[in-house]
């Protein structure tokens, strides 16, 4: 618990309660997203619920194709159809898998990547934040394997279709909890000293920052940003942080507020015209460092950290499907 006050105390900083979100609307221009998005295709992760809900839903009401993918089948179906309910486009689309099995992430992909002539948009919001140190089936701790690995694998994969497609965009939902964490190159699944589900959590978030400015640097053609939503009321943020939530009570953000930069940065002509790889909070680029910070990484730290996840997606890839291999899955070799 005092690690997760020390975090609250730096993001109480950055002025993220509801307050924060109503002093901040004020400045947003509103033709911002006075825009239609007819014929043009989003994927959005983990969007059943919270903030990948009400993304998919705005997204819908502006006319965009949307491709919700989600772990929970009833769940994404009963959200589909408020979805297409209440914004009347039919163009809504449920993906099933589990962003935690990192293969089944790379096999979906893949698939997609076949099926589909475009793709103008994709929206990482899935996350997870486990609170014991659990492995997948490739042997990832689940955290790493949710926030991290299935980011990676899921854009890395569909950077091709992405790049061809028009005015094409990456947004990656973040949390301002990095701020409190420097990438830890030897140690990118916490298996070194004390597990604490919440800075591990934190530790991801500052991975997908760090992975955002690379992607970034390396496809110019594509729009690539990740943000921080501001502490909001959400399933996830109630069952992970159930003291925090009853802490900070009717200060959280409503979904749609959580949401708003999101959409603003999947939606917008003012979004497109900043700099590709930023980090954002209520539609502005924001520091990815606290003032005087120690959680600067070296040019060295970053490579090793880019050439670790590449070598975990090959050694991914290069596995038999146990799913053809049940019987021998027990024996598969394991990497950690």
């Amino acid at each position: 618990m005092n690690e997760l006050i020390k975090l609250i105390s730096h993001i109480t900083r950055l002025n993220c309660q509801g307050k924060g979100y109503e002093a901040a609307s004020k400045d947003f221009e509103p033709q911002d997203l006075d825009v239609s998005v007819v014929g043009k295709s989003f994927m959005v992760t983990g969007a059943n619920s919270g903030i990948g809900r009400a993304t998919a839903m705005a997204i819908a009401k502006k006319g965009g194709t949307v491709h919700m993918v989600c772990r929970n089948k009833d769940k994404a179906e009963e959200a589909r159809e408020d979805i297409v309910d209440r914004s009347g486009n039919t163009e809504v689309y449920i993906h099933i898998v589990d962003m935690s099995e990192t293969r089944k992430v790379w096999q979906f992909a893949e698939a997609f990547k076949k099926q589909y002539p475009s793709l103008n948009v994709l929206i990482n919001n899935a996350g997870c934040m486990v609170h014991m140190r659990e492995l997948n089936a490739e042997g990832l701790e689940k955290n790493f394997a949710t926030n991290t690995m299935g980011v990676y694998i899921l854009t890395q994969t569909l950077i091709p279709l992405i790049q061809k497609s028009r005015d094409p965009r990456v947004i990656t939902v973040s949390s301002g909890g990095m701020l409190v964490q420097k990438l830890r190159v030897d140690d990118l699944q916490s298996e070194k000293g004390y597990f604490d589900g919440v800075m591990v959590y934190a530790q991801n978030k500052r991975q997908q920052v760090v992975l955002t400015q690379q992607w970034a640097k390396a496809n110019p053609v594509i729009h690539f940003s990740v943000m921080h939503p501001g502490w909001v009321d959400t399933p996830a943020v109630s069952t992970s942080m159930p003291q925090f939530h009853q802490m900070m009570g009717e200060r959280l953000r409503s979904v749609e507020q959580g949401a708003d930069t999101v959409v603003w940065l999947a939606l917008s002509r003012a979004a497109a015209r900043t700099r590709s790889g930023q980090f954002f909070q209520d539609r502005k680029p924001v520091p990815a460092h606290l003032p005087l910070a120690w959680t600067h990484s070296s040019t060295q730290e970053i490579q090793s950290f880019m050439t670790q996840l590449e070598t975990l997606a090959r050694i991914v890839q290069s596995q038999p499907d146990p799913e053809l291999n049940s019987p021998l899955s027990p024996s598969t070799p394991q990497f950690v």
